[in-house]
C-alpha cells in the first residue's frame, strides 16, 4: 500500500515532487493495542507485526504525536522510524479508517 498513491505532484525545479500532504487525527478506540516499546523498536516493524503491512508504519506514527509530549525532540515520532525504548505507545486497531481519512483529505 502506498500512502503517495492519491497524492498529486508537482515539477519543482525540473524535478518531481509531491504536494505537502496532511494527516488525519487517529481517534482513540477501546479496541486499540497499547504496547511498551523496547531496544531497537521501530515504527516499520511494529506495523509488519500488527498489520502484517510495513508501509503502514505511518498510522502508529501519528496515533503517537503525544509521544514526543514526554522529554523527547517535537519531531522524533515523526521524522524517524526509531522509536525509544520504556514508552508506551499506540497501535490503532484499525488502520485501513486511517488510510481511508489519509485519502480524502489529500484528494
Amino acid at each position: 500500500m502506498n500512502r503517495y498513491q492519491n497524492i498529486p505532484q508537482i515539477i519543482l525545479n525540473s524535478r518531481q515532487a509531491y504536494v505537502t500532504s496532511r494527516y488525519p487525527e487517529v481517534p482513540v478506540s477501546a479496541d486499540d493495542i497499547y504496547v511498551y516499546t523496547t531496544q531497537g523498536d521501530r515504527f516499520d516493524v511494529l506495523a509488519q507485526q500488527y498489520y502484517n503491512d510495513s508501509s503502514l508504519w505511518w498510522v502508529i506514527s501519528i496515533a503517537n504525536t503525544a509521544v514526543a509530549g514526554t522529554s523527547l525532540p517535537s519531531d522524533l515520532p515523526q521524522n524517524s522510524l526509531m522509536v525509544p525504548e520504556g514508552l508506551q505507545i499506540r497501535i490503532p486497531n484499525n488502520p485501513q479508517n486511517v488510510v481511508s481519512a489519509f485519502n480524502i483529505i489529500n484528494q
